[in-house]
């Protein structure tokens, strides 16, 4: 499927189950990479807008950059009465935006589904001369507790193309490869959601590589998803952990 289309279809669990980022992420944005009211910000792959608002929150101007019709959507009718809000139907690769107009670029759980060599010519080409770059992910924690193993597992079992999609598999040398011949520095931030039932089988169904409602497999993937909830809830509500990591540099080489 083309990236830029599988979650037409999750649009509304993404708005109301996926994480956020914690606010020393964005307190690192400002601390090591210049971000302060009034910059210019492309939050490449912006999708809902959960990153776009925190940079919004900051008094920025920042351009959410979202292909997907749906999502971009739903950030809009979030997000379209702030003033810095700039709404742009555009892919990571061809932002439309205009040359050296960018100090920093953004991409909050996106990065991976970029094709990597065309967006590092975006960056170099939208960004300010000493404009950064931030890769940011919450990366969820799969082996902290007997329920993060046992969730793990489930997806593994039903999940159409999890290994081949997750962000997990950008490891250190690609990240390096794409700031090269700069280096990038790496800093992360804890991150939880404690969520009950209904959030927590909602932030399943926001992932793009699980079946949906229609798949001859789903409701055995529920019925496993609703016996592990149980086995592991404590009054009412699980945790999910997550570790934000915060990819950060310029491009080009001092």
């Amino acid at each position: 499927m083309d990236p830029t289309h599988r979650f037409t279809s999750r649009v509304l669990n993404y708005v109301l189950y996926r994480p956020s980022y914690p606010s020393e992420a964005i307190d690192l944005l400002e601390s090591r990479c210049g971000l302060r009211p009034g910059s210019k910000v492309a939050d490449v792959g912006s999708g809902t807008g959960i990153l776009t608002k925190l940079l919004l929150d900051r008094g920025t101007m920042t351009f959410a950059v979202e292909p997907n019709d749906e999502m971009r959507s739903a950030a809009e009718a979030e997000l379209s009465d702030r003033e810095g809000f700039r709404s742009t139907a555009a892919k990571a690769e061809a932002t439309t935006l205009p040359d050296h107009s960018i100090d920093l670029v953004t991409a909050g759980q996106a990065f991976h589904w970029f094709e990597r060599i065309s967006f590092r010519s975006e960056c170099e080409r939208i960004l300010r001369p000493g404009g950064f770059v931030a890769l940011i992910w919450n990366d969820r924690l799969t082996d902290a507790t007997t329920f993060l193993r046992e969730y793990e597992r489930i997806l593994k079992e039903f999940s159409l193309d999890y290994s081949q999609v997750d962000h997990k598999n950008v490891g250190a040398d690609i990240i390096s490869e794409f700031f090269s011949p700069a280096s990038y520095e790496l800093k992360e931030f804890a991150n939880s959601q404690v969520l009950d039932w209904e959030g927590f089988f909602g932030r399943v169904m926001s992932s793009s590589y699980v079946p949906l409602p229609d798949h001859p497999r789903f409701s055995d993937m529920e019925a496993q998803l609703r016996e592990v909830f149980e086995k592991n809830e404590s009054k009412g509500t699980i945790e999910l952990l997550y570790r934000t990591q915060v990819y950060f540099g310029q491009l080009e080489h001092d």
